[in-house]
């Protein structure tokens, strides 16, 4: 039951700010001056570094890495889930900026390429801490799960300090995160 109410909430968020970016000018405007808003340093080489680390592809790597660590301690099936759990949500994020096709923000790097709309770098992050929480969080604690939350946010404001997206890119993704997760986490337990 817990898990369909947030398969729900998150459908129905993300569904509510697809409709929006694509048929709303009021929204579009309010997005773009909360963005505005938002932004303080640019140029920080940290937010480029955060941004760096926790690039889509290089979390594939940290994710491959995470599965060969399980199946190395004989825990192939929550192996096989970590990567089919960062796939799928990654899929489902390429699909969508796919169809959404919203463009960067006009001050976005020109290191920055392909649409805004989910953000690539905050929907692999929301992903691996989700897993991250859900393997390990109940062992290692509140300051694991504490360290995790403050490297999300790191990576949601990276995104926004770096100008390569809207707040509702950021919104937008992590509530695709929480919808693939709690799907990819149903398939886990009937395995």
């Amino acid at each position: 039951m817990k898990n369909f109410l947030i398969v729900t909430l998150a459908t129905i968020f993300l569904l509510s700010l697809i409709f929006n970016i694509k048929n709303s000018e009021r929204f579009n405007i309010f997005d773009e001056r909360l963005h505005r808003k938002l932004i303080r340093d640019h140029n920080g080489i940290g937010w480029q570094i955060i941004a760096f680390l926790n690039d889509p592809k290089l979390m594939v790597v940290w994710a491959v890495l995470l599965a060969s660590t399980l199946i190395d301690s004989d825990h192939v099936i929550t192996a096989l889930w970590v990567l089919g759990t960062l796939g799928l949500t990654d899929l489902a994020g390429i699909i969508l900026k796919k169809i959404i096709k919203r463009k960067r923000p006009k001050m976005a790097s020109k290191l920055e390429n392909g649409y805004s709309f989910p953000s690539g770098h905050v929907l692999g992050a929301t992903t691996m801490m989700l897993i991250l929480l859900r393997l390990f969080g109940a062992k290692l604690g509140l300051g694991f799960i504490l360290f995790l939350v403050a490297v999300w946010v790191m990576v949601i404001i990276s995104r926004l300090s770096l100008r390569a997206h809207y707040p509702s890119d950021v919104a937008g993704a992590t509530s695709l995160a929480i919808l693939c997760f709690a799907i990819s986490q149903q398939v886990f337990q009937l395995l």
